[in-house]
């Protein structure tokens, strides 16, 4: 494991985008250069200190959905070696696993959610509506709850500091057209099942997870971003699962528990984290890449 990084500096090449988590750099006109650091996003503020190993597992988790997922829809990935985009050894050794190169895509204003269970702001809007983003569910569901099948939750992509809204289907289609947010609708329920089903192989059930597309010139859609990571998903050891309660995670749900319980309004700056609470998230990251991805 290399040495926890912040923020990405490299030289020569153009910084387009830094994100709450990714540093992205543009290579030419057709490949950008993405940096996955340590840092963390909790109720989309990015906190002030890195999660050792966090944007390497990341990256690697990333790499085999993509791989798994590819016979379902084209991701940004290409078969480019980092040594030509990045040729300085040293600057390499910093980024680690952290950087690929990628093809440059227009990413859609979307974040596509499929939940398979009732937590988080799904299980608030349930309580309150008795449904989730608008969708109808049974009465009498608790927390943590499987549902009686998966369903597409989409929000919208904020900036960094603003926070994702939730939005119904009809909204995505008004957005950007009704054929192409049904393809990412069912899409995106078609990856979860089945990386649900893998998961569930190795000891973890995905309670939801988001996906981001991209557009490219001839209006492909491709899988972009990451994919059914701990950042971007619940991860729950099936052997603790139990209904009524919030189950243990290997996820970022671990540090977002902890900011519950402080006197936060959740708006930047983010509050200074614990060393404990820095080493176990570390350590459940690094977790559900050894349960997903094998020793």
């Amino acid at each position: 494991m290399t040495d926890a990084l912040f923020e990405s500096q490299l030289d020569g090449l153009e910084l387009v985008n830094r994100g709450k988590v990714r540093d992205i750099y543009a290579l030419d006109d057709a490949h950008l250069l993405i940096v996955t650091s340590d840092r963390l996003s909790a109720f989309d503020v990015v906190l002030p200190q890195p999660i050792p190993g966090k944007g390497e597992v990341l990256t690697r988790v990333s790499n085999f959905w993509f791989q798994r997922t590819g016979q379902l829809v084209p991701n940004h990935l290409v078969a480019r070696p980092l040594e030509q985009a990045v040729p300085d050894p040293e600057a390499r050794a910093i980024l680690g696993d952290r950087a690929i190169v990628v093809r440059r895509l227009h990413p859609l204003p979307v974040e596509a959610i499929a939940r398979g269970y009732l937590i988080g702001s799904g299980w608030k809007d349930y309580q309150r509506s008795g449904g989730v983003c608008g969708i109808p569910l049974p009465a009498g569901l608790r927390q943590a709850d499987r549902l009686p099948e998966p369903i597409f939750t989409p929000s919208t992509k904020a900036a960094v500091g603003d926070h994702d809204e939730n939005v119904s289907f009809a909204h995505i289609a008004d957005l950007i057209g009704a054929e192409l947010a049904g393809r990412i609708r069912d899409l995106t329920l078609r990856i979860y099942a089945e990386a649900a089903d893998y998961a569930l192989t190795r000891g973890i059930i995905i309670a939801d997870t988001k996906f981001e597309f991209g557009l490219d010139d001839d209006g492909t859609l491709h899988l972009i971003d990451e994919a059914l990571t701990p950042d971007s998903s619940r991860f729950w050891p099936a052997d603790q699962y139990q209904p009524g309660q919030s189950p243990p995670s290997f996820d970022k749900q671990f540090v977002r528990d902890y900011l519950e319980t402080l006197d936060w309004d959740k708006t930047p700056p983010g509050p200074t984290l614990p060393d404990d609470i820095i080493t176990r998230t570390a350590e459940k990251y690094a977790e559900a890449e050894r349960r997903l991805l094998g020793d």
